[in-house]
Parts: C-alpha cells; structure tokens; sequence
C-alpha cells in the first residue's frame, strides 16, 4: 500500500537517511547540488509499505518552474527492489502531479546511480539538458516525462 505520508515523520525520515548513506557511499560524500528537499517545500510524499506495515520505499514530488514537478527522495530499500515497489511509487507520483495541475515530471540523478537510470529510461522518462540547481553540476543526469 502507497499513502501519504508527512515528509517528516520518522519512517520518512529512515527511508531518507537509508537512501543517503548508500549515495554518499556512491559519491564519497554528500554531492548533492541545490537545496535540499524539506517538509515546507515538498508538494507531496508518499511511504509504501507491505501488508505489516514496514516501509519499502519513499517518493516525494517540490513544484519547481512553471508548476513541473520534480521527483525527490526516491528510495527502495535494497532488499525490496525488484518486486515493483518503485514503479508503483512512481505511478502515485505522477498521479499527484497531473493532480497540481504539473504537465510534466522531471528529475535529476547521479552518474554512478546505474539502476535509478535504467529504471526512469524504462519507465519513459527521456534524458533533457540539465536544469536548476543541476546546470554544470559534473555528475547529475537529468530527465523529464510530459504526463
């Protein structure tokens, strides 16, 4: 099941940190350009949880320019990939976004995030130039999907 959830409740805020370490263990640090996400600046955050409650994965969406939607904090835990968590994740976020009246997603990744590339280009998201805080950011990858 995918609800809401407060940016800042505490499962959020375990999903989020799990999902740091293993990119600051990627990059060496955090490398993360701009600023971060916070509960005032997120539109909206989902948790997935399975049928006990634990949580699997987060993803939230922060309007940027012109009402798009950027994706942020999407996280799987590890041993929870694979079994469509992330695609159903990404099925609320665009379901959320078409609700704020956003005509598109985008998102940017990091280079070494060889999975989260993957998924996104198999999920119909398309490679754009970089945007806002991202421009000349050396290792982000930035996508966007028209909804």
């Amino acid at each position: 099941m995918i609800d809401v959830e407060h940016f800042d409740s505490p499962d959020a805020q375990r999903l989020r940190a799990a999902q740091r370490l293993e990119i600051d263990r990627a990059y060496g640090g955090d490398t993360e350009p701009g600023e971060k996400p916070t509960a005032d600046s997120i539109a909206v955050f989902f948790l997935a949880r399975d049928e006990d409650g634990t949580p699997l994965g987060c993803g939230g969406l922060r309007l940027v320019q012109d009402g798009i939607a950027e994706v942020k904090r999407m996280y799987v835990r590890p041993e929870s990939r694979g079994a469509g968590v992330s695609s159903a994740i990404l099925r609320r976020l665009e379901e959320a976004a078409i609700d704020l009246g956003s005509p598109a997603l985008v998102l940017e990744t990091g280079d070494e995030q060889k999975r989260a590339i993957g998924f996104y280009e198999r999920e119909g998201f398309r490679r754009i130039a970089q945007f806002g805080p991202y421009v000349g950011a050396a290792r982000s990858i930035c996508y966007s999907k028209v909804l």
